[in-house]
């Protein structure tokens, strides 16, 4: 098993076969991420996705918390956001989120676990949503707390919460300012299951591995499918997805599918 790590001693990560665990790694900050992070956290999930043998992603922090969003004290400093002078003197020019985490997490199509092993918020509640799959610690909540900073949830929130729990929800959890625990998380649909604190990481990586045993283009496509559904049409939907099925039917894969079902064993996928 080949193991590896970043040179951002901020950013953590670990090839395990198939699947790589990135680590937000400032416990001493609750992982609140600096400018450093965020570039690197863009760069390692691009690399994932490109790479044909990671058929997972896992995405954790370390120490006792999750995520504690973007931190302000680099942002006042004149780190994210901020400019290179920061305050008034900020250049007047377009921004541009293509590179950013949270569209990057958004349009990849390697699926992302989430081992949500402490408290998310503001910007760290938001990369947890980006994750597909959320496996929750006992201990751990999600702090919809924007309100209570002047800011919005700039980082997709206001679009993925009220589409992951609806609009009365979402509504009451930002305009509250709530902080939810993890079994009113996961009465919500915010996360998909509880586990012990120190099961978290642990579960999120079997649940990683019973994703990347199945075939990877299969796995890619429905989350790619999935992701534009949102914005289709049925017909359309359903179009795109015969265009797709008819080059799947050709591969390699779908022989090895069939082949182990008719041989009642465990398909063994390359991802041809």
């Amino acid at each position: 098993m080949a193991v590896s790590e970043s040179k951002v001693d901020e950013l953590l990560v670990e090839n395990r076969g198939r699947v790589v665990v990135i680590t937000l790694n400032r416990p001493e900050r609750m992982n609140a991420i600096s400018r450093d992070m965020l570039d690197e956290l863009s760069v390692k999930m691009t690399e994932a996705n490109k790479d044909p043998e990671v058929r997972c992603i896992v995405l954790t922090g370390a120490g006792r918390g999750f995520c504690a969003g973007l931190d302000l004290v680099d942002t006042g400093q004149g780190g994210i956001g901020s400019g290179e002078g920061g305050g008034s003197n900020r250049p007047r020019q377009l921004f541009d989120l293509r590179d950013a985490p949270i569209n990057v997490m958004w349009n990849i199509d390697t699926p992302i676990v989430c081992a949500l092993n402490g408290a998310a918020a503001g910007y760290g509640m938001d990369v947890a949503l980006l994750c597909d799959i959320r496996v929750a610690a006992e201990s751990s909540k999600m702090a919809a707390v924007t309100a209570k900073r002047n800011v919005v949830p700039e980082s997709g929130g206001t679009w993925l919460l009220p589409r992951l729990i609806g609009w009365a929800k979402a509504a009451e959890l930002y305009y509250r300012a709530r902080v939810v625990g993890a079994e009113e998380c996961l009465e919500m649909g915010l996360v998909n299951t509880i586990v012990p604190d120190d099961k978290c990481l642990e579960t999120a990586l079997e649940w990683a591995e019973e994703i990347a045993d199945n075939a990877p283009i299969a796995v890619q496509t429905t989350k790619r499918m999935m992701r534009m559904g949102l914005e289709e049409s049925y017909d359309t939907a359903v179009d795109h997805l015969m265009v797709h099925l008819a080059g799947m039917f050709q591969s390699e894969d779908f022989k090895e599918g069939v082949q182990a079902f008719l041989e009642k064993r465990k398909p063994e996928f390359t991802g041809r």
